[in-house]
């Protein structure tokens, strides 16, 4: 039974690292997910309690980056509730179209969206490169958290 809660989570928290990027997976829920399924294959000795109330709250914490970095980003250059809408859906259809979709499509959407409620090109092109940088900046902060919040059950068993 250990040996499988251990690919378990290993496998959720290689899932969760991706979801850190892709929308359809819920990358915060699932690195937590796999840090409890590793404690649990060791009966909590190695990784215990406290390991795994800071995976919840370093999970929570990529969470809020995760909401906040996209909409603060886009209303930081002045962008409408149209174009958080748009980066949203530049987004899910950028997925469709690999990496550069999913690193373009919210700025592109956000410009669409924004483009369509004010045919103001300066104001949407501004709207659209708060979304890329609300992106961008997100992501690095998902990834930052992530591999802290990896990283330190890592070393749990590295050096126990």
């Amino acid at each position: 039974m250990a040996i499988v809660l251990y690919v378990v989570g290993v496998a959720l928290l290689a899932a969760g690292v991706a979801g850190l990027v892709l929308p359809v997976l819920p990358g915060a829920v699932l690195l937590v997910l796999g840090v409890i399924s590793l404690a649990w294959a060791g009966d909590f000795a190695v990784l215990g309690w406290g390991t795994v109330a800071f995976a919840g709250a370093m999970g929570l914490a990529i969470t809020a980056v995760d909401w906040a970095a996209s909409l603060l980003g886009a209303k930081a250059f002045g962008a409408s509730k149209w174009a958080v809408i748009g980066s949203a859906v530049g987004l899910v259809v950028g997925l469709f179209l690999g990496l550069p979709g999913i690193v373009l499509g919210p700025a592109v959407g956000a410009l669409a969206f924004e483009y369509a409620k004010d045919p103001n090109f300066e104001r949407a092109l501004k709207a659209g490169l708060g979304a890329f940088v609300g992106f961008v900046v997100g992501s690095v902060l998902k990834v930052t958290l992530a591999f802290v919040l990896v990283g330190v059950p890592a070393l749990r068993f590295l050096f126990h």
